[in-house]
């Protein structure tokens, strides 16, 4: 690629980049003297099953691999001691020892879904912390004054308010400040809530003395399946890259055609110029919104599954919607015979959270057994050994019961 077009690549899908000029710069100076540049981005271990969300980062750092450069994927095991506040409006609870390490496992045996092992270091900042004395925690802190800190929003707003604000959360900046300095970092990526952070960590880089310090850019939150508010698990309206083909398939065909188009920036490959042709041939009518949306599900259940599983999902979910039909592989389980009402039934096979979570379901007209919508939450299986039915819970949810 010329440098204009790894440019292209490297700021699609992202927000800040700061200062502009030095990509273009970095980028030359890389390919003059043939050294690759080190672009780091930071995770606290607190949420280790990643979603589509947290994958706009991962897939930056794999744009930065595929020119050539290596990334570090730092672990913040002592920082996630410490609590990143980021847009926190209360403190955030200190993590144990064992709950860091349990979730850092995880972290990397998904992020090489998407990353080259090859060309990625995972890093943990307790390499360097743990050999900090006293006296370097208080020349570190000595690198920033406190006005810096409180300039972050959610800094401000909780002083303004008289909320407590602890002093080891003050630090938590410097401390990945430093982690750049440690690493050598020429870039680092962050999302569009660590800005401060990561401004605080090209000063940090200053002032020990590095006199080209790192670019920062930044990428978007994600917007979850509603649209409206951020991906996250709490709210309920993620796409886990650990889920099966078939539920990445079902959540992504669930979106709206307005931000199918958001996805396809910032969860494909494709270049702005490719998915501006292919929004021009859905208003044209040339394509069919579905059937872009299919397309777009195949290649995010691609990315974290195979090829072949993506197009297992896609007709899956033909047969299951256009023909009416439920799933070839349905879990089956086998119970005795006597009666129960449907409601605990879906409790206690995890269709539903709770019995009452079960009766909201079916009040909502949200379950079928064996095709027939259910209306009354008093329903009961199970009365005849040799009964067999097939539960539907919503679009995906699928159980076929054996009494005997």
């Amino acid at each position: 690629m010329t440098i204009d077009e790894q440019i292209a690549l490297l700021r699609k899908g992202t927000v800040d980049c700061v200062p502009e000029g030095d990509l273009r710069r970095k980028l030359e100076h890389s390919s003059k003297t043939a050294k690759p540049l080190r672009v780091k981005a930071g995770f606290d271990p607190t949420a280790p099953d990643i979603h589509v969300g947290h994958t706009v980062l991962i897939r930056k750092m794999r744009h930065f691999q595929q020119l050539g450069h290596t990334v570090i994927f730092l672990i913040g095991d002592f920082t996630g001691m410490i609590g990143d506040p980021s847009g926190r409006s209360v403190t955030r609870p200190a993590l144990t020892r064992e709950q860091i390490d349990e979730s850092a496992e995880t972290y990397k045996q998904q992020i090489f879904k998407l990353l080259d092992p090859d060309r990625t270091e995972i890093r943990f900042n307790n390499e360097w912390f743990s050999k900090f004395g006293a006296d370097d925690f208080v020349r570190l802190a000595g690198r920033a004054t406190v006005a810096q800190l409180l300039e972050r929003d959610d800094f401000k707003k909780r002083f303004q308010s008289q909320a407590p604000i602890s002093l080891h959360e003050l630090l938590y900046a410097l401390a990945q400040g430093y982690d750049s300095v440690a690493l050598e970092a020429d870039v680092e990526l962050g999302g569009t809530d660590q800005k401060l952070n990561l401004l605080m960590a090209r000063q940090i880089q200053q002032a020990y003395g590095i006199k080209e310090p790192q670019l920062i850019m930044t990428t978007p939150l994600l917007e979850g399946l509603d649209g409206v508010q951020k991906m996250s698990k709490s709210l309920g309206n993620y796409i886990g890259i650990s889920e099966t083909p078939r539920e990445i398939f079902g959540k992504v065909m669930s979106i709206s055609d307005e931000l199918m188009w958001r996805y396809y920036e910032l969860l494909t490959d494709l270049s702005m110029n490719e998915i501006a042709e292919l929004k021009a041939a859905a208003e044209t009518g040339e394509r069919h919104p579905r059937d872009l949306k299919a397309e777009l599900a195949r290649r995010i259940v691609a990315d974290f599954h195979s090829d072949r599983e993506a197009e297992e999902a896609s007709n899956e979910f033909d047969r299951l919607f256009r023909e009416r039909q439920a799933p070839a592989d349905i879990p089956k389980t086998e119970r005795p015979a006597a009666a129960i009402k449907l409601t605990k039934l879906l409790a206690s096979e995890g269709l539903a959270s709770s019995v009452a979570d079960a009766q909201r379901l079916i009040a909502q007209g949200g379950v079928r057994i064996n095709g027939e919508r259910v209306a009354d939450v008093k329903t009961e299986l199970g009365s005849q050994a040799g009964e067999e039915a097939v539960i539907q819970v919503g679009s995906r949810k699928f159980l076929r019961v054996v009494f005997k």
